[in-house]
């Protein structure tokens, strides 16, 4: 059992107040996921020729205490690449003007414990163990900003609990996946996903889903022609959150066992497990509340 979230404004004024919005939601799904929380975060995107990693440090042996500062001197010193980092507690977020596989490529040779959460021109993430008001303190989800985001409180049922672990997965660029079920045939998916060079970070199964849906994208489907790919070829209980630079897409199996919630007015889309993580929100008492239907496809544009 886990809880998912979302959030989509579609009011200016209140991209300034996405993560305070945000934080009640989460906090509100502790009971279907204190084992760990995460969120991804979209905002105005990069210039083309810029990208940003998101970055975490915990599994290195200074953990918060890591040398970001030095790590931009390093790329500075070996690929001749300019970056800027905002860091937060054993996160950070690197941006700079360069091929995004060189850098990485880097990262991995200088800083092999240090894990790459999240790539492209709009996505920011963080993920962790800990309760969801643990987590959101800790990153001070309250003050995020931007357009749209999908967050996860995971109680862990087929893998540990691990940050890598944690919820939402990536997969390519500016692409995430929330996930509450289970799939049956995730090693299947692996298997066929594997000849493509696709590799893996997780026994996750949800790490299968996300990569199989970014993949199918990644081959020149649309967002919707992809999720109609998963119908067919995802095998399970699922509820699917899923974020692109431009959109918010929801799916539930054809048997829907999974919950989920949605609310929508004038001013946000917003989407949780439960209807008590969504009752703080402005106006909820005059938005359009409903549960997505089985094996149907619900996506917003930001």
């Amino acid at each position: 059992m886990c809880g998912i979230v979302g959030l989509l404004v579609k009011t200016p004024a209140l991209k300034e107040r996405l993560g305070e919005l945000m934080v009640p939601m989460l906090i509100g799904m502790t009971e279907r996921g204190p084992d760990s929380a995460g969120l991804a975060v979209f905002a105005d995107p990069l210039s083309e020729g810029e990208r940003k990693l998101s970055l975490y440090s915990g599994l290195t042996e200074d953990g918060a205490d890591f040398n970001w500062h030095g790590l931009t001197h390093g790329l500075k010193a070996h690929l001749d690449v300019d970056a800027k980092i905002d860091i937060k507690h054993n996160h950070a977020v690197l941006a700079f003007r360069a091929a995004p596989e060189m850098v990485k490529r880097w990262l991995r040779e200088h800083h092999p414990l240090l894990h790459i959460l999240s790539t492209g021109r709009t996505i920011d993430l963080y993920k962790d163990i800990g309760t969801p008001a643990q987590v959101a303190d800790r990153y001070d989800f309250a003050s995020i900003k931007g357009s749209h985001l999908v967050g996860h409180t995971r109680m862990a049922t087929e893998s540990a609990v691990t940050p890598d672990r944690a919820h939402p997965f990536t997969a390519g660029e500016d692409f995430c996946l929330v996930h509450n079920g289970s799939l049956s045939n995730p090693n299947g998916i692996r298997r066929m996903l594997q000849p493509h060079g696709i590799h893996f970070d997780t026994d996750n199964d949800t790490e299968a889903a996300c990569r199989f849906l970014e993949w199918r994208l990644r081959e020149g489907d649309d967002l919707e022609t992809a999720l109609q790919a998963g119908f067919e070829e995802l095998d399970g209980f699922f509820t699917f959150l899923m974020g692109t630079p431009d959109k918010l897409a929801l799916i539930r199996d054809p048997f829907a066992c999974k919950p989920a919630v949605v609310a929508e007015n004038d001013d946000y889309v917003a989407i949780a497990s439960e209807f008590r993580s969504l009752a703080h929100l402005p106006d909820i008492k005059n938005a359009k509340v409903f549960e997505p239907a089985p094996e149907e496809m619900y996506v917003w544009n930001a």
